[in-house]
């Protein structure tokens, strides 16, 4: 079923089972802004999370060196922590804990709220773009709903933040963040050919085999980073697959619910213990899954509501949880 499809969204996958224990990387916001708890996490909680890790004896990546490993199976799971849009309490909050501790970091920069009230100012970005353990990425420009404008618009802020990236650093990052996660194929292309690598905002754990456009992150807020659910998060390892359908994320009236297939390696034991869950009609249930050898399909129960459908994918396997996740920009117009 998979034979006849050909796209350049498969031209940075190795293809081939690599037992790669991964790199899981989480994503947070704002830091001590309680007013804002679906993208706020407090410190005290932060510098937690910073010590599971340590106490899991996983490695912190250094973004620095993720471009030239990424194609490397990795023998032991390493963490990287990304922190979107460049709110000022990151900078006076988290800042100076990471920087005293050297622990490494993407900060993913939208250029045209930088300097405005709540945001950090360009002064800051450099001094943290001088740490060796640091990296400034691309967030777009405005950070509006990209996904929403035409292709003429989304590809005009894209530029015009790498105007002012050129401006205030000197180059434009070559790591890229999609606002809110969300990306069609046009815009995933586009990317693809301006940029190394770029991020989502869809749970899992990236592995070689992991399209380099559509890398999955955990968000973490103050629900979310519970700090007995964040042992857990970080607990997941990579499932690792050949390809997954549909290649257009973002959905319309007609492909709305998208007929969703991925296809295993053979050498992926305890596949009869995969779970799903999806968020269609707007209720979290059980996912209606098929499993044919190593093609698993899901049936949903009605379309995904706006603004995002999910698929969230679990497996046991053999004591060792294993993750994948999807998201599903709705077209509203």
């Amino acid at each position: 079923m998979f034979s006849n499809i050909s796209s350049n969204a498969d031209e940075n996958n190795i293809k081939y089972y690599s037992k790669d224990e991964g790199i899981l990387s989480i994503m947070y916001h704002r830091f001590n802004e309680t007013e804002y708890p679906s993208t706020n996490i407090q410190m005290d909680i932060f510098k937690e999370h910073i010590q599971i890790i340590k106490k899991s004896n996983f490695n912190f990546q250094n973004p620095n060196k993720f471009m030239e490993q990424f194609s490397t199976a990795r023998l032991k799971k390493e963490i990287l922590i990304t922190i979107d849009d460049g709110f000022e309490s990151f900078y006076f909050e988290a800042w100076p804990y990471l920087k005293k501790n050297k622990i490494p970091f993407i900060l993913f920069v939208s250029t045209e709220p930088v300097g405005k009230n709540g945001y950090m100012t360009w002064d800051h970005i450099r001094e943290i773009e001088k740490e060796s353990f640091a990296l400034i990425g691309h967030h777009s420009h405005s950070h509006d709903y990209l996904i929403d404008e035409t292709t003429d618009k989304f590809i005009s802020d894209i530029e015009k933040a790498n105007k002012i990236f050129l401006k205030e650093l000197g180059y434009v990052p070559n790591l890229f963040s999609y606002p809110f996660g969300e990306y069609s194929k046009l815009m995933r292309d586009y990317i693809s050919k301006n940029f190394e690598f770029a991020f989502g905002q869809h749970s899992g754990v990236i592995d070689v085999n992991k399209d380099k456009f559509e890398l999955p992150r955990f968000p973490i807020n103050e629900k979310y980073g519970e700090l007995k659910r964040f042992s857990s998060i970080i607990n997941h390892f990579p499932l690792e697959y050949k390809r997954l359908l549909p290649l257009e994320k973002q959905l319309t009236k007609s492909t709305n619910p998208p007929k969703f297939m991925v296809e295993f390696f053979e050498e992926q034991k305890n596949l009869n213990n995969i779970n799903c869950y999806s968020n269609e009609a707007n209720k979290w249930e059980k996912s209606n899954t098929f499993l044919s050898g190593t093609l698993l399909s899901i049936e949903f129960r009605a379309p995904f509501e706006p603004r995002r459908g999910r698929v969230n994918c679990s497996l046991n396997d053999n004591g060792k949880w294993r993750w994948f996740g999807v998201q599903f920009p709705i077209k509203t117009n």
